[in-house]
């Protein structure tokens, strides 16, 4: 199986109200990987995103895909914090958006990955919130299921749906061996998903902590692998431990 893309993030500087926001930051993300980035409100994690999908491109520095510099072709699938549905088109022009050449059965298949088949023809309005989540993760698949940057893709939601959504997400993850950075400020959504937890705060933003190993893969971690992932980061993030 083609695991993701290996990524490099080097930012020399970039400013934001006139102060530099990044400086002499770096991070790598291993071909296959799913890096959880971690940090209070204002930190520049949504930034980092937006870097590497290439819409923020007011830096110095470069981000390389498999030692090549970017912009990354083809793009990033990006899950926002909101479903981001066209709410006059239907489920499947909403995937169509983003993939011109989609196929009826491709869209069928990239709805039936996440739960949602049959529902090619549901207009949002007629969908929970989950299952727009749904669709939004099945339309960031359908630009790129290799790579994937997903920005607190469970903010607003009941817990009971966070927790389904993401155990969706580490089969869908683990079966495609995507590369995932994701952006959170919440432990459990990294203890849930990630292999790695990236710690940052700070101005310019620094790396806090980079807690390479948290255990086994995400889809077979027990409730007590998640609890005790989540007390290593918190403490992590209190200063208890190195980094």
């Amino acid at each position: 199986m083609a695991r993701g893309p290996g990524l490099i993030l080097s930012i020399d500087r970039f400013d934001y109200g006139g102060q530099p926001l990044f400086q002499d930051f770096s991070l790598s993300v291993a071909p296959g990987a799913t890096v959880a980035l971690i940090g209070p409100s204002g930190a520049g994690k949504t930034t980092l995103l937006r870097i590497l999908a290439g819409v923020e491109t007011a830096f110095h520095g470069q981000v390389l895909v498999e030692g090549r510099p970017a912009p990354l072709a083809p793009v990033p699938g990006f899950v926002f914090q909101d479903a981001r549905l066209l709410p006059w088109k239907t489920v499947a022009q909403n995937l169509s958006v983003v993939r011109h050449d989609l196929t009826p059965d491709e869209i069928e298949t990239a709805l039936s990955d996440v739960g949602l088949a049959g529902l090619s023809d549901a207009w949002p309005r007629q969908l929970s919130g989950g299952m727009q989540r749904r669709v939004g993760l099945a339309r960031a698949l359908a630009v790129n299921a290799h790579l994937l940057l997903l920005d607190e893709p469970f903010v607003s939601l009941d817990r009971a749906v966070v927790h389904e959504l993401q155990a969706l997400l580490a089969r869908l993850i683990a079966a495609r061996a995507t590369t995932v950075v994701m952006v959170s400020h919440d432990p459990e959504d990294a203890a849930r998903l990630a292999d790695r937890a990236v710690l940052i705060a700070g101005r310019p933003v620094r790396i806090m902590a980079d807690l390479v190993d948290l255990g086994p893969a995400p889809q077979a971690r027990s409730r007590a692998d998640v609890a005790a992932i989540v007390e290593r980061i918190e403490s992590a993030m209190s200063g208890e431990v190195p980094a």
